[in-house]
């Protein structure tokens, strides 16, 4: 025996409840946290902030499987689903369909998950794709399901799902758990636990061709949410990325066998650091919004336009700070006018001035109060 799917207690799943109950605390506490942080939002910042969480889940979650999308043009997809104004930018495929999941998860995180809905899913993540038998249906293929690495001639197997004819039955029972454990069922799980075996039980089983692992992590989003009893995108996939071997490595070793307390002590860790990097995503918003009030009339167009495309990356900025050719690029400004915007940002207190000469970088000053 190898896998978990081929143990004869498959899939009862066991753990201990009293080692989460400190994490499970902690998550409760970080959403109470994040809710009356979000409370003093405006309605513009609640909508900036949500284009943000789910662009962000939306390219996170896609490098994680080695594609790279753009974020602008994944935002700008999300911002149209959600009826928000939008740059009417052309958008690829795959970053059009993985934008409209988003939105759909977002939209109804409170509804049960149904087989329609991950069939719907698969169909819009692999929009586009011309080489999958298979697209918004489970797999049928007879040849074995592995995730293996290494050499052609020697690969190193990594996971084997269970076999194409299996798999329906294995959806319709893993379905029913779902079902069975939101906190309306008749077996309520806390959210981290419920989130984490969920993940843990679908990568398991690993219905279609591709895309496993995005619907996955889309999944432990919607429960998530649904233990929180509030339509909130945790941002999982942020510190899965950031953690991908890790990721990989926990859970391998937890396909291999029924007891799931090693696997959701780290999932519950990464869902904890996902929930306070929401909260720093927030209160980046607000630190925004205070910025551009309190310069209210004191920015030209090139320093307005600056500061907004620096917000625009998001709350780890440009990498290594904004430099004076940045600045030139983004507004079109010569050497002298940049010059002088630049100084003028600085006494301001927008931006924070770091090093000399052509070492010399700036980044948002974002601890005024």
């Amino acid at each position: 025996m190898t896998w978990n799917w081929q143990h004869p207690d498959w899939p009862h799943f066991v753990w201990d409840a009293r080692q989460m109950r400190a994490a499970e605390a902690a998550f409760l506490q970080g959403a109470g946290v994040a809710l009356g942080v979000a409370k003093h939002l405006a309605n513009r910042d609640h909508q900036e902030i949500s284009v943000e969480i789910l662009s962000g889940e939306a390219v996170d979650t896609s490098a994680i499987e080695g594609e790279i999308l753009d974020r602008g043009s994944v935002q700008s997809s999300i911002q149209r689903h959600l009826g928000l104004d939008t740059d009417h930018r052309r958008v690829r495929p795959a970053e059009a369909g993985i934008a409209e999941m988003m939105v759909d998860l977002y939209t109804h995180l409170s509804d049960p998950l149904t087989e329609d809905t991950l069939l719907q899913w698969h169909r819009l993540l692999m929009r586009g794709r011309a080489d999958l038998t298979e697209i918004g249906a489970y797999r049928k293929d007879g040849e074995p399901m592995q995730i293996v690495s290494g050499a052609i001639y020697a690969p190193k197997v990594h996971f084997e799902a269970p076999p194409a004819i299996r798999v329906p039955e294995e959806m319709k029972s893993f379905l029913e758990w779902f079902s069975r454990t939101a906190p309306s069922g008749d077996t309520p799980l806390p959210a981290l636990t419920r989130a984490g075996i969920a993940h843990l039980w679908f990568e398991s089983i690993h219905p279609f061709e591709d895309g496993n692992g995005r619907i996955g992590r889309a999944i432990a989003e919607k429960a998530l949410a649904q233990g929180l009893n509030k339509p909130a995108i945790t941002g999982i996939a942020g510190p899965l990325l950031r953690h991908r071997k890790d990721y990989y490595l926990a859970l391998e070793a937890a396909s291999r066998t029924l007891d799931v307390m090693e696997w959701l002590l780290w999932f519950a860790d990464k869902a904890i650091e996902a929930q306070a990097r929401t909260l720093h995503h927030i209160e980046f918003i607000m630190a925004k919004t205070r910025l551009f009030e309190r310069l209210r009339g004191q920015l030209n167009p090139r320093q307005e336009k600056a500061l907004r495309r620096m917000f625009a990356e998001g709350v780890d900025g440009f990498k290594g700070g904004l430099s004076a050719a940045n600045y030139m690029t983004i507004t079109g400004a010569l050497s002298a006018t940049t010059t002088r915007d630049l100084a003028s940002l600085v006494d301001l207190g927008a931006l924070i001035k770091a090093g000399e000469r052509k070492s010399t970088r700036y980044h948002l000053n974002l601890r005024i109060n």
